[in-house]
């Protein structure tokens, strides 16, 4: 069975779902869920689902091995950043090759990079009248958002849309193509 890692620094309904997804399947299973939040709703969410979680500081993500010693004793198959705000480390992600991702609430490279998160990317891509948005599905490399492209879905942005409305529609292609994705690319 495949071991998944998720980040998050929020609310966690990615991971959630991501968890829910893989507790009905064969393929996966989401072992750990860390945090650079130690309020973050996404430990609550953990502990209902009786998954392991724990919250870290950037000392240990960035300037010590902590985090990374503890990925490599969890030996996963694949880590997923999961509304993750922090940039990923390259000493991290040169340990695990190919095995990163993110999924980015518009479609890259439209919209990303630095700052470009949430309700940022929803409020731009109003004020931008954009006449469609999505989500995309990516590997993670040493810059925000500049990794390879895995997928993509689209919804229209209507000329009315608020930056909830999109923020709502962003939600629902998640909810539905993340976990798809995911076991594709571990299959």
């Amino acid at each position: 069975m495949k071991r998944i890692v998720i980040f998050a620094s929020g609310s966690g309904s990615n991971a959630e779902n991501l968890i829910k997804f893989f507790n009905t399947t064969q393929d996966a299973k989401v072992v750990l869920v860390l945090t650079n939040n130690p309020q973050a709703k996404v430990l609550d969410r953990c502990k209902t689902l009786g998954v392991s979680a724990m919250s870290f500081n950037r000392t240990a993500f960035t300037k010590t091995n902590t985090v990374l010693d503890l990925l490599q004793a969890t030996a996963p198959d694949l880590i997923i950043l999961a509304g993750f705000l922090w940039k990923f480390p390259e000493h991290i992600l040169n340990e695990f090759p190919n095995k990163v991702i993110n999924v980015h609430p518009a479609l890259l490279p439209k919209f990303g990079g630095k700052g470009m998160y949430g309700m940022h990317v929803h409020e731009a891509v109003v004020a931008n009248q954009e006449t469609e948005t999505g989500i995309t599905i990516h590997y993670v490399n040493e810059n925000y958002d500049e990794g390879a492209t895995i997928f993509q879905a689209k919804c229209d942005v209507l000329p009315n849309d608020t930056a909830e409305d999109v923020a709502a529609k962003i939600h629902e292609l998640e909810m539905e193509h993340f976990p798809k994705t995911v076991q594709k690319l571990l299959s």
